[in-house]
């Protein structure tokens, strides 16, 4: 299930997913300090955008006392609701543990969340853009549906491995500005190539946040980077930082709407108001190969300056 028992540093809430890349996020910490304060992503909904979830998986069967961990599906390549992977689909199953999974005593970081599971792509890893159509076609779901669900967050795991510096016109741009517009946060995958001259589409678009990583139980930059990464994030693949950053922006969501907190102030809008707060709390890391700039998710100090500022 991708946690190591000799790595297990058990909080109240349990075991987490990944104790090296929740301890250096500072997850952990933020539980234990607002265990009675927030929620953990109770009553919101991510959408998880990938090549297929096997419901069979005993995660996500899991019925929580507030209702079902997954509670809405699509697969907008057969336009039903079965989001079965089929082969060479493998990856969408277990994307959403770091993020979500609260079964057999461990969690993800925003565990009391709701999931929409969406298969959208045959395999994750794309070649090119040739499947943006069923991806617009997914995003268009979750457009429809986002009140039903009150899915605030999008993570939008497909990446095509290449490297952009600037954005790819497809026909996902008018539903991610749409997502936008409406306040939910969609991010994607840098990727996991060790490039340095570009990051994945749909990482690279506008209104896509792109989540890179750093080195768990290091501050080093490591995997895809550019001058498009949006933030970095402690795991061992892209695809894990993007998951934790979509569970952080719920946290960090919750707490803003509870501390009456004045996004506006931040951002045009409420995910860009999200980053804007990750960026100006995070580590400050530096790649002396690349000499880019990045800052890495620290959750408890965006938290903490939420409820600084206005609580």
């Amino acid at each position: 299930m991708g946690i190591d028992p000799q790595d297990v540093a058990r909080s109240e809430q349990g075991a987490p997913f990944n104790a090296e890349s929740f301890n250096q996020i500072r997850v952990i910490d933020t539980w234990r300090k607002y265990k009675d304060v927030l929620t953990w992503g109770k009553g919101q909904c991510l959408a998880i955008l990938d090549d297929g979830c096997d419901l069979s998986d005993l995660p996500w069967q899991v019925e929580m006392g507030w209702g079902p961990k997954v509670v809405a599906t699509y697969n907008s390549i057969d336009e039903n609701n079965d989001p079965t992977p089929v082969p060479p689909g493998y990856h969408g199953t277990s994307v959403g543990y770091p993020s979500s999974i609260n079964h057999d005593g461990v969690y993800g970081v925003a565990y009391n969340n709701f999931v929409a599971q969406v298969r959208c792509v045959t395999i994750v890893h794309l070649d090119g853009q040739h499947e943006a159509p069923t991806m617009a076609g997914a995003l268009q779901w979750v457009l429809a549906h986002h009140e039903r669900y009150n899915i605030t967050t999008v993570n939008l795991s497909p990446l095509d491995d290449g490297q952009h510096q600037q954005p790819v016109s497809t026909i996902i741009d008018e539903p991610l500005l749409a997502l936008r517009e409406l306040g939910i946060w969609v991010s994607a995958p840098c990727g996991n190539h060790h490039y340095t001259e570009g990051i994945s589409w749909p990482a690279c678009q506008t209104n896509c946040f792109g989540i890179g990583a750093t080195v768990p139980g290091k501050y080093e930059v490591h995997l895809d980077q550019y001058t498009n990464t949006d933030l970095l994030v402690a795991a061992q693949a892209t695809s894990s930082s993007n998951a934790y950053a979509a569970a952080c922006a719920m946290i960090l969501r919750e707490a803003i709407e509870k501390c009456d907190y004045r996004w506006q102030e931040e951002g045009a809008n409420l995910p860009q108001a999200i980053l804007a707060v990750f960026k100006r709390t995070g580590v400050h890391i530096e790649d002396r190969a690349t000499n880019y700039a990045f800052r890495e998710l620290d959750l408890l100090a965006a938290v903490d300056h939420v409820f600084e500022q206005t609580c």
